[in-house]
């Protein structure tokens, strides 16, 4: 997994001097090709989708996009930006910047340069104020097999690998911060920290419900009203259960310990509920329909 600035004019196909017209005409193009409903369960495009999306909400409002071209990466710390320039202004306006501990007009360059991800000044006279760097945020596309057992994985963030542990039992839109991967700190500020969401498919035959799972199991007239075993699946495998007689259509049955991992609590499981769904049987024989009658009379 890939993440990095993304360039907001050229996820929209257009240059920084498109009008307003310019950038809604090619957010609503766009939005037609990658919408989800043209393009189910297509992963890139819904990926894409969102990112059209996010440019057009930053490129579409006037004022966000003053700070997006000013800023560049950094937008979002524009007003804090302002406010050190303003401060800066006040020295040189008090005359600090004629002291010899003050700044002067290369020194006042410097240090925007530093800010902004250029050089930092090596004058003893100059100083930078520190900002720290934007959070990222990502999204992990797993299945619920995957996060059955805890596992490893690797993320690339802008080049750089990061080995990641994630627990068993981590639940769909669930969050999890990664300390200091996010955009790199402005002056020596510290790093941005890295957020990824979670995004859990659920291909399997179980419904999912926090710690504890459920499985509807077809069960036959006979075996409904005789009782007897049947075979029936979990997570990790078959079991044999034993029907009761006369059970009923809709009828519940826990088998304790057998559902979803809990969410960092080693060895320990939810639930796993089974629903009989009675089955009736189909293409009766002359002799099972006379059978049947038989019955309904001694009833």
């Amino acid at each position: 997994m890939k993440m990095a600035f993304i360039d907001y004019y050229k996820i929209l196909g257009i240059n920084k001097s498109a009008s307003d017209k310019d950038i809604k005409k090619a957010y609503r193009k766009l939005a037609r090709k990658y919408h989800p409903d043209l393009n189910p369960n297509d992963k890139t495009a819904e990926k894409k989708f969102k990112e059209i999306n996010e440019a057009n909400e930053v490129l579409s409002n006037p004022e966000n996009r003053k700070k997006y071209d000013q800023y560049g990466e950094n937008w979002q710390h524009s007003e804090e930006y302002e406010r050190a320039k303003q401060q800066q202004r006040q020295y040189q306006r008090s005359g600090q910047q004629r002291t010899s501990g003050g700044f002067s007009d290369n020194d006042f360059s410097d240090f925007f340069e530093s800010m902004f991800g250029g050089r930092t000044s090596s004058r003893p006279g100059s100083q930078g104020v520190k900002f720290r760097g934007q959070d990222y945020n990502a999204e992990l596309h797993l299945s619920l097999k995957d996060v059955y057992r805890t596992h490893k994985q690797t993320l690339t963030v802008n080049g750089k690998n990061i080995r990641l542990s994630i627990p068993a039992g981590v639940k769909n839109a669930q969050v999890i911060k990664i300390k200091g991967h996010g955009s790199k700190g402005i002056s020596g500020g510290p790093n941005g920290d890295l957020y990824i969401k979670f995004s859990i498919k659920n291909d399997t035959k179980f419904k999912r419900d926090n710690d504890n799972l459920h499985l509807t199991v077809d069960l036959d007239l006979y075996k409904a009203m005789l009782g007897g075993e049947i075979t029936v699946n979990t997570f990790e495998g078959k079991v044999k259960l034993k029907v009761k007689p006369e059970t009923k259509n809709g009828a519940k049955v826990k088998l304790k310990g057998k559902g979803f991992p809990k969410y960092k609590k080693e060895g320990q499981f939810g639930d796993l509920f089974i629903t009989y769904q009675l089955k009736t049987p189909e293409n009766l024989s002359q002799k099972e329909k006379e059978l049947f009658k038989e019955l309904a009379k001694l009833r």
